[in-house]
């Protein structure tokens, strides 16, 4: 197998296939608006995921649930304008593929067109079999998600660990294939088992990309203000912070409020 690494001016669904044929790692983050998404571009990340995960982080909601299929367009859009390089995925919202194919469809076009985004990305697998058919049917690329499924929360009862249990490992390993079959150029793999997580991925030729599901896939995604330490009270065994932005940013803003109170701010060379 070919190691050397391909620099790519524009990463696509075509790049992502390469890099796991040439055993490059894919590099994933989430960005919900056009300075994040500015800064995670120019560090060279390969995939930008506009993820339903707005619906928590950007909005404080519990789940992903309430988030629209308008304000996915919206993240959507501020986000395609910061980025030259990465490939970026949108998060189909709950609500708009689940219940009927064509809405599924309509939803898609709605985000490729009002966004300009590349792909979008939905959760499950035999169950929204017909949804992904149509919408790649329309050209569209699609990314599937499988283990946790955030937005099926009520379902599972809680953000656990799944296919710990062989029936449901084997029906994930089933549904890996079918996605595949169908022609999704990627698969998300969140929580579930280092070993069932690579089993995965060595069987697939599209790449796996995983969220708590070890290091033997094709590539990893983190929320980027869980990575970043905006989020302090979110502590999965999975995530590394690569900064503590919370603290830090609090005593920004601390110092920033002494400094008005103490008419420090603004001071002769801050002024016209």
């Amino acid at each position: 197998m070919s190691t050397a690494k391909k620099e790519y001016k524009r990463v696509t669904v075509k790049s992502l296939t390469e890099m796991k044929a040439n055993a490059e790692k894919i590099s994933m983050l989430t960005a919900y608006d056009f300075t994040m998404a500015k800064i995670i571009d120019s560090a060279g990340i390969d995939v930008i995921l506009v993820g339903d995960s707005a619906s928590n982080v950007m909005a404080g909601h519990e789940t992903t649930l309430p988030i629209t299929l308008d304000q996915m367009i919206y993240h959507a859009g501020s986000v395609v304008r910061g980025v030259d390089r990465a490939l970026v995925v949108v998060d189909l919202p709950f609500g708009s593929y689940q219940s009927d194919p064509k809405e599924a469809l309509r939803s898609a076009i709605r985000i490729m067109k009002e966004s300009g985004a590349h792909t979008v990305k939905l959760e499950g697998g035999s169950e929204v079999k017909d949804s992904i058919k149509r919408i790649l049917n329309a050209g569209i690329p699609v990314m599937g998600h499988l283990g946790l499924t955030p937005q099926s929360i009520y379902k599972f009862g809680t953000y656990t660990v799944r296919a710990k249990e062989e029936a449901e490992a084997n029906k994930l390993k089933e549904d890996a294939l079918m996605l595949e079959k169908l022609g999704c150029f990627a698969l998300v793999l969140e929580k579930v088992p280092a070993a069932l997580a690579q089993q995965v991925a060595d069987s697939l030729t599209i790449p796996v990309i995983g969220i708590g599901a070890g290091s033997g896939v094709d590539g990893q995604v983190l929320v980027s203000h869980d990575m970043f330490g905006m989020t302090h009270e979110f502590n999965p065994r999975f995530l590394r912070r690569y900064m503590n932005l919370y603290e830090d940013m609090g005593k920004a803003v601390d110092q920033y409020n002494k400094d008005v109170k103490s008419k420090d701010f603004p001071n002769d060379d801050e002024q016209y």
